[in-house]
C-alpha cells in the first residue's frame, strides 16, 4: 500500500472518527442531553484514537501510532461496556435518548471495535514503515485534522463549563460550572 493511499484512509477514518464525535457533541448542544462521566470518558478514548490517526496523518504511519490507537479503543470499549452493563438489568433504565434503536454508549463499543479491528488490520497489511515525514498533507488530511482539532477544543469547553475544575456530576442537568459563573444557581 502506498504511502498516499495511508494517508486518504487515515483520513476517511479520522473523519468517521469526528462525524461521531461531532454527532455526540450536537446531541448535547441541541437536545441539551448533557454527557456523564463515562461518556466524557469515552469521548476521551476516541480522541487518543484520533490523535494516532493525526499523526498517521501529519507524521508519519508508524506501528506506534497504530498501537496508540488500539490501546485508547481497548480502554474505551471497557468503559463503554461498563456503561452498557449499568444499564442492561432490568429496571435501572437507561443514559441519554437512543440513536437507531441503541444508545450512544452502545454505538461508541462498536466504534471501538470497529477501530481495534481497523487498526490491527492496518499493522497486518502496511508491507513496510515509514520513517520520514510526509512531503505534503493532502487537502483532505488537512481537513480531517481541523474538524478534529475543532472537537476537541469544543468538547474541552463543554466539559469545563459542565463540570469546572472538580468532578462531572453522575447525571448532569445543567452546565454547572456556567451556571455557577453566571449566578444561576443560588437560591438565596
Amino acid at each position: 500500500m502506498s504511502g498516499r493511499v495511508l494517508i486518504y484512509l487515515n483520513s476517511l477514518g479520522l473523519l468517521g472518527l469526528s462525524g461521531a464525535l461531532g454527532f455526540a457533541l450536537a446531541d448535547q448542544l441541541i437536545n441539551h442531553d448533557l454527557p456523564c462521566p463515562l461518556c466524557l470518558l469515552q469521548r476521551m478514548a476516541m480522541f487518543g484514537v484520533g490523535i494516532g490517526l493525526v499523526l498517521n496523518i501529519a507524521v508519519s504511519h508508524h506501528p506506534r501510532h497504530y498501537g496508540m490507537m488500539i490501546v485508547s479503543a481497548v480502554l474505551g470499549m471497557f468503559i463503554a461496556m461498563r456503561q452498557i452493563l449499568l444499564h442492561i438489568v432490568p429496571g435501572t433504565g437507561a443514559y441519554g435518548d437512543p440513536f437507531l434503536g441503541l444508545h450512544f454508549y452502545t454505538w461508541a463499543f462498536i466504534l471501538f471495535v470497529g477501530v481495534i479491528a481497523g487498526a490491527s488490520l492496518m499493522l497486518l497489511f502496511v508491507p513496510r514503515w515509514s520513517h520520514e515525514r510526509h512531503a505534503s498533507i493532502p487537502a483532505l488530511g488537512a481537513l480531517a485534522i481541523g474538524v478534529f482539532f475543532l472537537l476537541a477544543v469544543a468538547n474541552v469547553v463543554g466539559t469545563t463549563l459542565e463540570c469546572g475544575a472538580g468532578a462531572c456530576p453522575d447525571d448532569p442537568t445543567s452546565y454547572e460550572f456556567l451556571d455557577r459563573l453566571l449566578g444561576l444557581n443560588n437560591r438565596n
